[in-house]
């Protein structure tokens, strides 16, 4: 996008151009977006979100008739990419197994063999679905379903963690980029599973350089969550922001007490990068089990999905129980920055704060 566009002349196009009245996006989520977080995102402004990874095909068909049946605003609807199916090792899985059950119950036999739902499945799905935004992360989808996104009249927004990422992206014909640096909580949307945990790059640095390097709209994300956040990142050369550890402390979003208290209790250095709950890379609160898988002395996690099928039973006894220590508690480093009150609130105090920084 043109460099030259002061900032908020750039958010006005891009809210245009997206049917929004302010440029927010919440992040899409898997498991922490239900339907009330999206339609009270829309009804003040935003664009909605739901991460359908988790979801079976009829799931997301409810769920956006849920959000339909109560908000007309946009809504995004969000996929990762898989990665090859992981070979089992019986040896690791053990090791893995005897680790957990340190920290939660029983594993039950064979759990490590569960799949997640069909991938092309779920992309039918969100096609007849009909969302205003279809988005992917950990890569980029097949040219083929690229092109049914477009003839459907959907907008494809692709999640990038680097500059290369982005020109592949853009390439490939992503509407907009979704700039994600590493700041953000929850997992990292690195297009190389194995090399998340390397090329980290901050926001500050991400969104201009990848601003300079496509000709779609960029919108940022990672550790953005009050008014002063969203300024920088227009500064940057965004032209709208996503936001999700901002969002969580709403009660519209419904995760367990002890995290929300949690998060807004953090620093900056009260979160970790890790692989420890699913196998894939991300961040969260540096709650006792995520220390204590990062230790040099623990076994390797397994790899997405193995990981994440083997602590399904320590994270349900965490959330039945509210023991933050072993809750899967994704949260970026600016959590500490997010705030309790509904979503209309929190808009309504950082669309303006970030106004009257830029000089509105």
């Amino acid at each position: 996008m043109r460099p030259d566009i002061l900032p908020l002349e750039r958010s006005n196009q891009f809210c245009r151009e997206n049917n929004l009245s302010v440029p927010i996006l919440l992040s899409p989520m898997a498991g922490a977006c239900p339907p009330a977080l999206s339609i009270a995102v829309g009804k003040a402004g935003g664009m909605g979100a739901c991460g359908v990874l988790l979801m079976e095909p009829e799931a997301i068909g409810e769920w956006m008739r849920e959000f339909r049946s109560a908000c007309r605003g946009p809504v995004m609807l969000n996929n990762w990419i898989p990665d090859p199916v992981p070979v089992p090792d019986p040896l690791r899985e053990a090791a893995v197994r005897n680790f957990l059950e340190r920290f939660g119950p029983k594993i039950p036999d064979g759990i490590e063999q569960k799949q997640p739902p069909d991938f092309a499945e779920q992309c039918e799905a969100m096609l007849n679905a009909r969302p205003d935004v279809i988005s992917s992360i950990m890569g980029l989808f097949k040219p083929g379903f690229v092109k049914r996104i477009k003839e459907a009249g959907v907008k494809w927004y692709a999640t990038v963690t680097t500059v290369g990422e982005a020109v592949e992206a853009a390439a490939a014909g992503a509407d907009v980029v979704i700039a994600q640096g590493m700041e953000a909580g929850g997992h990292r949307g690195a297009f190389d599973a194995e090399n998340a945990s390397e090329r980290m790059v901050g926001l500050t640095s991400l969104v201009p350089g990848v601003v300079d390097a496509v000709d779609v709209p960029v919108v940022a994300a990672g550790g953005i969550a009050d008014g002063r956040g969203v300024a920088a990142s227009l500064a940057l050369g965004a032209s709208g922001v996503q936001i999700g550890t901002g969002f969580l402390r709403c009660p519209e979003a419904g995760i367990p007490t002890a995290w929300a208290d949690a998060i807004g209790l953090a620093r900056p250095e009260d979160t970790i990068g890790t692989r420890a709950f699913s196998g894939r890379y991300g961040r969260s609160l540096r709650t006792t089990y995520a220390e204590h898988a990062n230790r040099p002395n623990s076994p390797n996690p397994s790899p997405y999905p193995i990981q994440r099928a083997l602590t399904q039973s320590m994270r349900d006894d965490a959330n039945r129980t509210g023991d933050i220590g072993r809750i899967q508690a994704w949260a970026g480093q600016s959590a500490g920055l997010a705030q309790a009150g509904s979503p209309a609130e929190l808009i309504g105090d950082i669309w303006p704060e970030a106004q009257r920084i830029l000089g509105c």
